[in-house]
């Protein structure tokens, strides 16, 4: 007697399925209308986000963030260098991929993270992903470059900052900065010393309380991060304003605006890369306080995270 239901039940599978592939914005509209996502959310409403520190155990700090199913894993590396002319009392922040005097960034989107990413071909989110994320952390001002001073004029630390998109699944940009700034609380400045011809060494936990020579750097500290910048991207259709969207619907509703805001409130950007609908004054500010709301909870998330790893 049940034979019949599941008949049914798979036929309007089938149909619905059919009708997505067919019609993708008419069954993204259709779901709007009611005030919902096709993938049971509220239209405001972020996806689930985890953070884990300490992912990869060789690197200075790190971080793996989850914000739905797109993924990040953020390492960092320190090494010393001799300090520009200009700046001998500050250290660098070096993404890798220079765009800037004093700062570069490497975000890698290998082909496993999204089927639209080719082998042998640069994907074409990553050099405006990069972009992004060096004018924010240089523009929120968070790291005093001071604190990466060792010896005025002789030596500084470089921090290497290696960013790997796991899974592409929609808000590249929110999800790499919050695995940068996760992976940044998480750093821990290496201990060093002066060795007998005067030159700045690593020192190993093993020879730490052994060491004869002069201490400059004499345990392990953390990085002084001010003013925390967080992010949340939306999109805008119609009067609808989508916030933190999936690749499938970026893909569909092409119109996109990232507000970043510090935890102090204060706008630290705001990018629209073009897209057919136009941003007024009302939906910037509905998505800047979308963003507000956003900011809280991912700072929330962030202590309970730098918490867990202090127990």
């Amino acid at each position: 007697m049940g034979l019949p239901n599941v008949s049914e039940d798979l036929s309007s599978e089938v149909e619905v399925d059919a009708f997505k592939r067919i019609f993708p914005l008419r069954y993204f509209e259709r779901h709007l209308a009611e005030s919902i996502r096709a993938d049971g959310r509220p239209l405001g409403k972020a996806r689930e986000t985890s953070i884990f520190l300490g992912a990869v155990a060789f690197a200075n700090g790190s971080a793996l963030v989850k914000i739905g199913s797109t993924t990040m894993l953020t390492a960092i590396k320190m090494e010393i260098m001799t300090p520009s002319l200009e700046s001998p009392d500050e250290g660098c922040l070096d993404w890798l991929l220079l765009v800037g005097p004093l700062m570069s960034i490497d975000f890698h989107m290998p082909p496993i993270c999204s089927p639209i990413v080719r082998p042998g071909r640069p994907a074409e989110a990553s050099p405006m992903v990069s972009k992004q994320l060096s004018n924010t952390i240089s523009s929120s001002r968070m790291i005093d470059l001071k604190e990466l001073s060792l010896v005025s004029g002789k030596a500084a630390w470089m921090a290497y900052l290696d960013i790997y998109c796991l899974d592409a699944d929609g808000a590249l940009f929110d999800a790499a900065l919050l695995s940068a700034i996760a992976a940044l609380s998480h750093l821990q400045i290496p201990s060093i010393a002066m060795n007998d011809d005067g030159k700045i060494v690593l020192v190993s936990d093993e020879d730490g309380q052994k060491r004869a020579q002069e201490p400059v750097n004499k345990e392990k500290r953390k990085l002084t991060l001010r003013s925390i910048p967080f992010s949340l991207t939306c999109i805008l259709h119609k009067n609808y304003i989508l916030a933190d969207p999936t690749a499938e619907e970026e893909s569909i509703m092409e119109t996109h605006v990232t507000v970043v805001l510090d935890t102090s409130g204060q706008l630290i950007s705001l990018y629209k890369p073009g897209g057919p609908v136009l941003a007024y004054t009302s939906a910037i500010q509905d998505c800047a306080a979308l963003t507000r709301q956003r900011v809280k909870e991912l700072n929330n998330f962030l202590d309970k995270a730098n918490s867990a790893m202090e127990v």
